[in-house]
């Protein structure tokens, strides 16, 4: 699980008003954080088969969200792909 400061830190980057913590733009950098925390898992533990089971339902999840944020707001879409390719 993310840490309650990073997790604060990332609403904080992405979210659209003070009180977002739900947007399509905070949601799919979460994702993309715990994403990057299971891969990173494993590379230590490639038998974890429970870990790549939710690995794969949550890349769905964002690429899910991507698609709807694509084609929905197309501007909001464009400032998180270019700020999570930034980090």
């Amino acid at each position: 699980m993310l840490a309650k400061e990073r997790k604060a830190e990332i609403i904080n980057k992405f979210a659209k008003s003070v009180n977002d913590t739900g947007s399509s733009e905070v949601q799919i950098a979460l994702l993309t954080e715990r994403i990057e925390q299971i891969s990173n898992h494993l590379k230590s533990f490639p038998k974890d088969t429970h870990c790549k089971i939710g690995l794969v339902r949550l890349v769905g999840r964002r690429r899910r969200l991507t698609k709807y944020l694509k084609e929905n707001d197309r501007l909001g879409f464009e400032k998180v792909s270019e700020l999570l390719k930034r980090k």
